[in-house]
């Protein structure tokens, strides 16, 4: 019999080989509905705001949401700063910024896509922690989503700046892979709220001078403000407290699927909102991404 693993979180064990309860799936749908509303947000946003500026608010007005909340107050030791320090720069400071400038050059939807390779990093950046080769099914995972990636970059080969762009959402998606691998763990020992809240204090600390200076830059408009208020309050604060709940339940490869529904949401409200369209290459190679996150996320046979 399969020997498994169990996670303890603040809301209890769960065997990671079990399926995903009515809670799971609402915290896992919710996440992906705000975070792929949210290229769309940040695309709004860039209309007055500088991206530094964009990045720092969601996350202070995230950082805002949850201290509103008991659990996100709740003390964790000194010795757990730095860690929690690091996880807040890669998960979010860095991460945030890269997605802010890159919009500047390439579609709302094409970020979307590309954003979903998150699953493929941390399940490479999972087995590398480890020290364990992948099981022949995730390692076609792996091909067939890299693949995938080069299939939606295709598109954008004819000019310099988008190419850049593409290039710092994958810079971003493999900084998520190591972020989600190490907030499982912080999670577990100190809770998830206490965790996600202090880094992002952090991750707003490290982006203030940055935002100050792009604010020098940067003019006003309600409608922008409105679109930064919703990238923080929701996809940075709830949203962070659904999926930081949802890796403490059924572990962060699995937490990750919630990625898959991203680039949907993304594209949709790119075609809805902008008027964009999307290359067949690109959707093709979408769906191979899609399809290799999930064999890559399947449990090694025992």
């Amino acid at each position: 019999m399969r020997a498994t693993r169990r996670i303890a979180g603040e809301h209890g064990e769960q065997d990671l080989h079990t399926a995903f309860g009515v809670g799971d799936w609402l915290m896992l749908s919710a996440a992906a509905a705000t975070w792929g509303a949210s290229f769309l947000l940040i695309d709004i946003g860039l209309e007055h705001f500088a991206p530094p500026l964009i990045a720092f608010a969601r996350i202070a007005v995230g950082a805002a949401t949850l201290a509103m909340l008991p659990a996100a107050r709740r003390p964790v030791p000194r010795s757990a700063w730095p860690l929690i320090g690091l996880l807040g720069v890669i998960w979010m400071a860095i991460p945030f910024l890269l997605l802010a400038v890159a919009q500047q050059w390439i579609d709302t939807s094409l970020a979307g896509m590309i954003n979903a390779t998150a699953p493929l990093f941390t399940a490479v950046v999972a087995a590398f922690l480890v020290r364990a080769l992948p099981s022949r099914l995730q390692a076609a995972g792996l091909a067939l989503g890299f693949l995938g990636v080069v299939a939606i970059s295709l598109p954008s080969v004819d000019g310099g700046s988008n190419l850049l762009g593409v290039g710092l959402v994958l810079t971003a998606a493999l900084l998520y892979g190591f972020a989600f691998n190490m907030a499982a763990a912080l999670q577990r020992a100190h809770g998830p709220l206490a965790v996600t809240f202090r880094a992002m204090l952090v991750a707003a600390a490290a982006l203030l001078p940055a935002a100050v200076i792009g604010a020098l830059g940067s003019s006003f408009a309600w409608s922008s403000l409105v679109a930064v208020l919703a990238l923080g309050a929701l996809a940075t604060g709830l949203a962070m407290v659904w999926f930081t709940t949802l890796i403490g339940r059924v572990g962060p490869s699995r937490a990750a699927v919630s990625i898959y529904v991203v680039p949907i949401v993304a594209v949709a409200l790119g075609a809805a909102f902008n008027d964009e369209r999307v290359h067949v290459a690109a959707l093709l190679g979408t769906a191979m991404v899609l399809g290799g996150a999930y064999l890559t996320s399947r449990p090694k046979p025992g």
